[in-house]
């Protein structure tokens, strides 16, 4: 599973989850409010130290909160975990650009291309403030911090071409510092790399 499909199996999983407790909640309180309103019982029942109520309204919230928590954790170890062999690309953020660095020392700036089929890591950084490299096809969002190297991964499936925006409040020329993350034929980015 790449990690886009683990983070989406994560956003529908709980989405449903939260859906399905709307309605069956709403569906209960409408219920209860006919049910038990004070014309009909005109006396309040009394549930206190129903042992078997308070079990279940224990139990059964924390196992749904478990089971979101574990579907959530998977995804998350799933952007964690790069395979071997991965792409490594330096990524350097600064006021208010992009810059991308490959192994053959060659750097673009606002533009990161990388082969079609290949798992890439990108060790991200920055050069001044605080900067937040966003990838959103690929549901990749890492803070790039001064003096701090992390990394995040994708797994580069389809040819054609991506937005690349910053996330974080980097100063007044923040809404301009986009850049594009082109997908191409390993053939063709063999020859890209190699190319002054």
């Amino acid at each position: 599973m790449t990690p886009v499909e683990g983070v989406d199996q994560a956003f529908w999983y709980i989405l449903g989850i939260s859906i399905v407790l709307l309605f069956g909640i709403t569906v209960v309180m409408v219920y209860f409010v006919i049910r038990y309103r004070r014309s009909r019982n005109p006396v309040a029942s009394d549930i206190r130290d129903n042992y078997v109520l308070e079990i279940i309204w224990t139990i059964i919230p924390t196992l749904i909160a478990l089971s979101m928590f574990y579907v959530g954790w998977s995804s998350y170890m799933g952007l964690r975990d790069v395979p071997e062999g991965a792409l490594e690309i330096e990524v350097l953020a600064q006021k208010y650009s992009w810059i991308f660095v490959y192994d053959n020392d060659k750097e673009t700036e606002d533009e990161l291309v990388v082969p079609e089929g290949q798992a890439i890591k990108l060790n991200v950084s920055s050069l001044d403030v605080l900067h937040s490299l966003y990838i959103p096809a690929f549901r990749i969002k890492v803070d790039a911090v001064k003096g701090i190297n992390t990394y995040a991964w994708f797994y580069a499936d389809k040819v054609g071409e991506y937005d690349i925006q910053c996330t974080e409040y980097c100063g007044v020329g923040h809404s301009a510092m986009l850049a594009k993350l082109r997908i191409i034929p390993p053939d063709e980015f063999e020859q890209w790399l190699e190319e002054e």
